[in-house]
């Protein structure tokens, strides 16, 4: 059988990543969008970047509007200055969020009318050329021919997809990481777990997307920890509006004390790339689709989400493929050669349960969402779920009322 395998044209990772990649950068044109959100301004992650294109001649103009995961109001923000500007690319500072913003914004900028008229098409043809520079350990956007875009009007997060989206140029440089929050280092480490865990369970897996969503779990669960542990914040604080008893401590991997902090980075920098460049050719499954209603309904962080529904999903849909799930047991040192695949796949579930846990991943009336706003949603949640394609890819078969017994079983507990 034969495979096709896609990842951006060029990738520059690893420390100093940026300054190599600034000749390639000032190769994509003469002016560029620099797509961002008003946190990389008070980081000084923009001024790391603006600087280089400065010195290397290149024009540019910001575009900091990017103030929450990305919505069809944020994408005709920034193609107005894109048009105004007369900018020929785009950059892109920031996590998920801006790096989204700027591919929706390429498709508008070539395509013409609103981001969602391509809700449910395929995006072809040429867009301008697309520098990613990712400031977080997760979303694999960078590295990826999608776009999660809100249509506000319709209270959808629209899985938009095509090989134009794919980013010229990714330049994954852990210095960007390093002042990431508990709060982000969690939600985006947990965003990469699901990514390759789903892509290494997916129907669409491939020997090549395999090798590296394996060694992406290896990773996560290696070095996850230790960034959260050293953010220097309190962990109570992990999640913004998280609700979660001060006593509340996770059993699971806990962080090695041998592992600098910077080197824990690095590491997960290099995990989020090969996560998303796995699931980019073999896709997600069953998390990823039932995580985007949540996030659309009840504003929910992307990462937060997936987390919240990891080991539920898991759970439910593991049996049949156990094999695989095992595979991913014995990878991380959770169980060896002597457990069946059963008990091998049910203890890397276990471990994903511990990792969130250590994370302080709330539930979702933990996170404050109210328990009868949830069940009242889960029909429009099931019927967007299984829309988005996603958990059609999973090795059950999963039909509606599947899907909405997941969604009940997050809030089950708390009757």
């Amino acid at each position: 059988m034969a495979y096709t395998f896609i990842m951006p044209e060029r990738i520059f990772y690893g420390e100093g990543a940026l300054e190599q990649a600034v000749p390639a950068i000032a190769g994509c044109g003469s002016r560029a969008l620099v797509v961002t959100d008003p946190v990389m301004t008070k980081l000084g992650s923009l001024e790391t970047v603006t600087a280089k294109l400065g010195q290397a001649g290149v024009g540019y103009v910001i575009f900091q509007g990017v103030t929450g995961e990305p919505t069809d109001k944020m994408v005709e923000a920034g193609w107005e200055v894109w048009n105004r500007e007369q900018c020929d690319f785009l950059v892109a500072v920031g996590g998920g969020s801006p790096i989204d913003t700027m591919k929706a914004i390429g498709v508008v900028a070539a395509k013409g009318g609103s981001i969602n008229d391509w809700y449910g098409r395929e995006i072809t043809g040429i867009l301008p050329p697309m520098v990613a520079i990712p400031t977080t350990s997760g979303t694999g956007s960078e590295a990826t021919q999608f776009t999660i875009i809100t249509n506000t009007g319709a209270d959808i997060k629209m899985l938009l997809k095509g090989r134009p989206l794919m980013p010229r140029i990714a330049v994954v440089d852990p210095r960007f990481t390093q002042t990431a929050p508990p709060a982000v280092t969690a939600a985006t480490g947990l965003d990469a777990l699901c990514h390759a865990a789903e892509a290494y369970t997916s129907r669409k897996a491939q020997p090549m997307t395999d090798t590296l969503a394996v060694s992406a779990v290896r990773r996560i669960f290696r070095y996850l920890p230790v960034c959260f542990r050293e953010t220097g914040q309190d962990s109570r604080e992990a999640v913004q509006g998280a609700q979660i008893p001060a006593d509340s401590q996770g059993a699971g991997f806990g962080p090695d004390p041998r592992i600098p902090a910077q080197a824990a980075r690095m590491e997960m920098s290099l995990a989020a790339l090969e996560a998303g460049i796995a699931f980019n050719n073999a896709s997600v499954t069953v998390i990823h689709g039932m995580s985007r209603p949540i996030g659309a309904l009840f504003h929910v962080p992307h990462g937060v989400s997936n987390a919240m529904l990891l080991s539920a999903c898991f759970e439910y849909v593991y049996r049949e493929a156990a094999d695989r799930f095992a595979d991913l047991g014995r990878a991380i040192g959770a169980a060896d050669g002597s457990d069946t695949d059963l008990e091998a796949a049910g203890k890397f579930i276990s471990a994903c349960r511990k990792l969130c846990q250590d994370c302080r991943i709330p539930t979702p009336e933990a996170y404050g969402i109210d328990r009868e706003a949830f069940l009242e949603k889960i029909p429009k949640m099931t019927e967007d779920a299984l829309a988005s394609g996603s958990p059609a890819n999973t090795r059950k078969e999963l039909d509606a009322e599947d899907i909405a017994a997941i969604y009940r079983s997050l809030v089950q507990d708390s009757v």
